[in-house]
């Protein structure tokens, strides 16, 4: 078994696609209580700590994780996005000093793992017009890796879903020459709402309702469907201000069909301008309806309130993706390990 540590882990969805693809975890860490529950409450064996992660990065990580510097696998996680007071300062680490991508950095310049995968958005590509990311892989240089990056959609592994995620794949410098990385290849097969199960009627503790009169209006959107497939009238009056924007506001009042996968699960049902309406019933999808669609098992079960399950399956990166990733790091490391 490969050996990691994953920050900013979540509910778990990388964590668990790395597990299935043959990962030992010996340690996450997640500020968010009700995610770090959910972590434990379904891996007891796992070491979890729920704290700051600017708490952890002061401690001694070797001793932490009961592994010396060098010797670590892999390092996965994705920061959230944040701006760098960069200023063209190249102070290389101290300029990222005070948000969460300094923390991962410090894990990378403390325990030098043999790779990392780093996950985020595809709008960090583009974020201060491209000086984020930029910022980011200077730092992993200067850390002593080799990185490279590609924009991968989740449907095109195994995901019932157009999610895309930027993964940003390092190889320390000494092991570089020996090995060579290649992203996943996609899958012939692309599934479809049709192959998610769906439930009926599901309660209102697994589920979040639409108003009456909101009820009414999706009522009148067939599967597949958005705004513009009802009367301009009744769109116009459901709508108001959002009327008047520009842009093909495809997201609202938008219907999913069984033909087609779905869009980005959110970590709310109720925004006006990414309804996301089940296609068979009139209401929102379920969380466990979501969890699936982003492929947790139905044995994953999520700790806490309704919006603090949705929020957690929302913001998960989909198991099936990451485990396509973890299968091409472990033949990277493989060829590292064992040559």
């Amino acid at each position: 078994m490969f050996k990691s540590i994953e920050l900013f882990a979540g509910a778990g969805g990388l964590a668990l696609g790395l597990e299935q693809a043959g990962f030992e975890h010996i340690g996450l860490v997640e500020f968010d209580k009700s995610a770090a529950n959910t972590l434990m409450l379904n891996r007891p064996q796992w070491k979890v700590l729920c704290e700051d992660i600017a708490i952890t990065t002061q401690k001694d990580l070797e001793k932490e994780f009961d592994i010396r510097k060098g010797e670590l696998d892999l390092l996965s996680g994705g920061a959230p996005c944040q701006s760098f007071s960069y200023a063209g300062k190249r102070l290389g680490l101290q300029d990222v000093r005070g948000t969460m991508f300094y923390h991962y950095a410090t894990f990378l310049e403390k325990l030098q793992p043999k790779m990392f995968l780093f996950e985020n958005v595809r709008g960090l590509l583009t974020h201060d017009n491209g000086k984020t990311y930029q910022t980011i892989l200077s730092i992993f240089e200067e850390q002593g890796y080799h990185a490279l990056h590609a924009v991968l959609n989740a449907w095109d592994y195994g995901v019932p879903q157009k999610r895309e995620r930027l993964i940003t794949i390092g190889i320390r410098n000494d092991l570089a020459n020996k090995c060579k990385f290649s992203f996943p290849k996609k899958h012939e097969y692309k599934p479809i709402m049709r192959d998610v199960k769906l439930d009926v009627n599901p309660s209102k503790d697994e589920c979040e309702r639409y108003s009456e009169y909101k009820k009414e209006i999706f009522a009148l959107v067939p599967p597949g469907g958005y705004w513009r497939d009802i009367a301009p009238e009744i769109a116009k009056e459901y709508m108001k201000a959002c009327w008047c924007m520009g842009g093909g506001r495809t997201g609202i009042l938008r219907r999913i069909g069984l033909d087609e996968p779905s869009l980005a699960v959110l970590t709310s049902p109720g925004m006006k301008q990414t309804d996301r309406c089940h296609p068979i019933e009139v209401r929102p999808f379920s969380y466990r309806e979501n969890a699936r669609i982003q492929t947790f098992p139905d044995t994953w079960e999520f700790w806490g309130k309704l919006s603090e399950k949705y929020k957690q399956v929302g913001n998960a990166v989909p198991v099936n993706l990451a485990k396509e990733i973890g299968f091409a790091i472990k033949k990277t490391l493989e060829v590292i390990n064992y040559g």
